[in-house]
């Protein structure tokens, strides 16, 4: 009926033009003293056919608003192509249309092109730094000083910062390199800890941690990038002589700290990509990407991240592993 109505509006100039006609007819007839009968037979059969001709026509546009209401509905409007214009102002538009859709193509082409360009230039920096990080790393290994571990300790950071454009670069390609299968929590928990170990030491910072015991379904290489990225955290806004404990709470594996804590007005939007919030406003290393990635691939891995947090006392991140119930599609 809406649709109905829509089309009489459409054609209210051709019913009142009818209308009009057969007004001026009755009018011209009755001054000349003809009798009013010879306009109303012919006026109720050119009705008629004008009735007929308007639910075939009404027909045809519905089937077109239907068809033009799939293409909506699909997210196909633009690229599509649109329903046989009949008019000379529909096939106007469609021609247009058809114009802006040949404009879109070149220009979506032309992005897709710079978009490769740019991952294949971050990729191969990515590479290519690593080399020189390996060298610092090896001239460091030979001392044992408060500087070289201070050192070893940034390198790391510089490390993980690589890490992270190249992890942002695989997710923004939709990358399918998810390896699913039993993974030991500890194992994960280990080799995140042991990458910061010369932090922890040097800034006498404690770690309690106690094997949990636990093997879920996961990838390991991706789920241990979140680990690192959360301690990386903790480690950022926890000074010396603070704690972090890595404990197990049913499903969820538990990473609490003993920094600074998180305003409640930041603590919604810390997942969100480039917010950094109050405590990124002190310390300027703050990118408020780490968060964001980690929120992305928790979502990919079917994993939960959430995060608790009171300003100068601390925060504390869950992540939901479940028993090992992933199923990959």
């Amino acid at each position: 009926m809406k649709l109905w109505r829509a089309y009489l509006r459409q054609h209210r100039l051709t019913v009142l033009m009818l209308v009009l006609f057969t007004g001026l007819f009755a009018v011209s007839f009755a001054l000349y003293g003809l009798p009013l009968a010879a306009v109303a037979y012919p006026a109720g059969l050119c009705a008629l056919a004008g009735a007929g001709m308007a639910v075939w026509d009404f027909r045809r546009a519905a089937r077109r608003h239907k068809e033009m209401e799939q293409l909506r509905q699909t997210g196909e409007t633009v690229l599509a192509p649109l329903p046989e214009m009949k008019t000379v102002e529909g096939r106007d538009c469609a021609a247009l249309v058809e114009q802006l859709r040949q404009e879109l193509r070149q220009q979506l082409g032309a992005a897709e092109t710079r978009r490769g360009e740019t991952v294949a230039y971050y990729t191969a920096w990515v590479h290519q730094i690593k080399t020189p990080i390996a060298a610092m790393r090896l001239t460091l290994q030979g001392e044992d000083t408060p500087a070289a571990r201070r050192l070893t300790a940034e390198l790391g950071r510089i490390e993980q910062y690589v890490d992270m454009v190249l992890t942002y670069l695989r997710l923004e390609e939709g990358g399918s390199d998810y390896v699913i299968r039993p993974c030991s929590v500890d194992e994960v928990v280990r080799a995140a800890v042991r990458r910061f170990a010369g932090e922890f030491i040097d800034r006498r910072i404690r770690l309690e941690y106690e094997p949990v015991q636990w093997e879920t379904v996961t990838d390991g290489k991706w789920l241990t990038f979140v680990v690192e990225q959360l301690l990386s955290n903790a480690l950022k806004y926890t000074g010396q002589e603070g704690v972090i404990r890595i404990y197990r709470q049913g499903d969820e594996l538990c990473i609490a700290d003993t920094g600074i804590g998180i305003a409640p007005e930041d603590l919604p939007r810390v997942f969100q990509m480039g917010y950094t919030g109050q405590n990124g406003r002190l310390d300027r290393r703050s990118s408020g990407i780490g968060l964001y990635l980690c929120r992305r691939i928790c979502g990919n891995l079917r994993h939960g991240i959430r995060m608790e947090s009171v300003p100068g006392k601390g925060t504390t991140v869950y992540l939901t592993l479940g028993r090992g119930d992933f199923l990959p599609e």
